[in-house]
């Protein structure tokens, strides 16, 4: 799995113009299910997420993680993320997992993460999606599983 992280201080995504999850600030994860993924990988995914120390502390410093200020998480599946650009010009994605498989464990972290976190929202798996961000920093991070 991969995720790409950023600190938000607003996160909004809507689905055919039509608001589905909208956080403050927090983090917004776009999570990528990849071939051969389990549900071990997103447990150790979700706690990287919930445990990664990108927030400030009194003295200004990236030392704190999302439960320590009380942030909020939106998750956006985004298969593109499975995407390997080293051949050609369009992007390949057969190292994405199979759709149904993708679905299962896009869920399975949101549910997760809903027994960890005071505020969550989601994007709309599979759907065309518009997400509008103030990053906070900004600042932006990749972690895979």
């Amino acid at each position: 799995m991969k995720a790409v992280l950023q600190r938000v201080s607003s996160a909004c995504v809507r689905v055919e113009g039509a608001e589905v999850g909208r956080i403050g600030t927090g983090l917004l994860v776009f999570l990528g299910v990849l071939e051969g993924d389990d549900e071990a990988a997103g447990d150790r995914l979700l706690e990287r997420v919930l445990g990664y120390r990108v927030f400030a502390d009194a003295a200004g410093k990236m030392n704190l993680a999302l439960g320590e200020v009380e942030g909020a998480l939106l998750v956006v599946s985004q298969f593109t993320l499975a995407a390997d650009g080293r051949k050609g010009r369009r992007p390949s994605f057969d190292a994405a997992a199979p759709p149904a498989r993708a679905r299962e464990l896009y869920e399975r972290f949101v549910q997760r993460a809903r027994e960890q976190v005071r505020e969550i929202a989601t994007g709309s798996f599979g759907a065309h999606m518009t997400v509008e961000i103030v990053n906070d920093g900004p600042a932006t991070f990749l972690l895979e599983s």
